[in-house]
């Protein structure tokens, strides 16, 4: 009986994983850069669980963004100790330190309202009831602030002018909400099939940027195969503006393949975007950027009718079927996605049946008490 539980149990879950469809996550897009180094930079004092107590630099980044442009950034993990060369990719909070941490969004608040974001230090010096403010002890205090909000960690900023900065900022951080990409493609895959005189028009791709303007290219795959990209009304896109929606269109009789579109453009990356290079506590967090090089990809991929499942606007080609070793082909099975529920449930019931025929066969028969 147990068996047959989990058999039953595990149906469920199999036709969970039977029914359910990867979704293109937005393609990944926005601006690549390489760390310069600590330029504008104070001292902090960092207290470890240990006991231990040492002095750390504690300030604003620069980074060089391939194609032209710099931006400024502060470091989120107080002990990642972020090396000068290293590559940065533009990311969201998912799968960075902030992905789970509560006060991501303060962290955004403490960026948008202080240095260099704010370059008036007297002003900024009253607010904090900090006396007066330079550039380093500006950048010292916010970077300070950061480090508690990120990771909770018990640092403090060795200049008193930056040290008051660091509270004010943590005591008044507000919520901000995480900022969009400086360039973006969702989703980044479509695909369906290509049938009928007409082809396909697979899409739509929505743009997200903060461009005016961003140029769209397809790649030599889809020029090769006249596959052209176009709007809504099915005329050829050059250019695209925040919010363009774009279509792959396929010429009937296509062979089974795939394109992408290249979109690419100059802005701004918003404060609080953050950039990572796979070491987490290495990631930077934006506070200011001039106009900068961004590029997004996404791609279409156009399978044939009969690979297409039924009902199914997604589709991924079927793989042919493999030669035996006496040369015979063997057949293509005809199982779908609720095979591995019956399976399921027929092993259940199997176990129960013999179950039920030890059961009877133990059983003493009438009489047999009174012998």
């Amino acid at each position: 009986m147990a068996l047959l539980a989990a058999a039953l149990t595990a149906a469920p879950g199999a036709a969970a994983a039977a029914d359910s469809g990867s979704t293109a996550d937005r393609a990944p897009g926005g601006a690549s850069a390489v760390l310069d180094g600590l330029k504008t930079y104070g001292q902090a004092v960092l207290r470890g669980g240990d006991g231990s107590v040492r002095q750390i630099p504690a300030g604003l980044y620069e980074m060089r963004v391939d194609g032209g442009g710099m931006l400024q950034t502060y470091g989120v993990g107080v002990a990642g100790f972020a090396q000068p060369e290293a590559r940065y990719t533009e990311s969201g909070w998912g799968g960075t330190p902030l992905a789970a941490n509560q006060d991501a969004g303060r962290i955004r608040w403490v960026l948008e309202h202080s240095y260099p974001q704010l370059n008036d230090l007297a002003g900024l010096a009253k607010a904090a009831g900090a006396g007066s403010l330079t550039a380093e002890s500006a950048a010292a205090g916010t970077q300070v602030a950061i480090w508690r909000l990120a990771d909770g960690a018990q640092v403090e900023a060795a200049d008193p002018a930056a040290e008051k900065l660091a509270g004010y900022l943590q005591r008044e951080a507000g919520r901000l909400s995480e900022p969009p990409a400086s360039l973006g493609l969702d989703p980044g895959q479509v695909s369906g099939p290509v049938s009928g005189p007409t082809g396909a028009r697979l899409g739509p791709v929505t743009v997200r940027t903060g461009a005016q303007s961003v140029t769209v290219t397809p790649d030599a795959a889809a020029v090769a195969m006249g596959v052209r990209v176009v709007d809504a009304e099915g005329r050829p896109l050059t250019t695209a503006g925040n919010g363009t929606r774009l279509y792959f269109e396929v010429p009937a009789g296509t062979p089974d393949g795939h394109a992408s579109v290249v979109v690419q453009g100059s802005t701004r990356v918003p404060v609080g975007r953050v950039f990572a290079n796979g070491v987490p506590g290495q990631a930077q967090i934006v506070a200011g950027s001039s106009a900068v090089a961004t590029a997004a990809t996404a791609t279409a991929l156009w399978p044939s009718p009969d690979a297409m499942p039924m009902g199914g606007a997604t589709a991924v080609a079927l793989s042919a079927p493999q030669d035996s070793a006496d040369g015979e082909r063997l057949a293509v099975s005809g199982s779908s996605g609720a095979t591995p529920v019956i399976a399921a449930l027929a092993v259940g019931l199997v176990i129960l049946g013999g179950m039920v025929v030890l059961l009877l066969r133990k059983r003493p028969l009438e009489g047999e008490d009174d012998a």
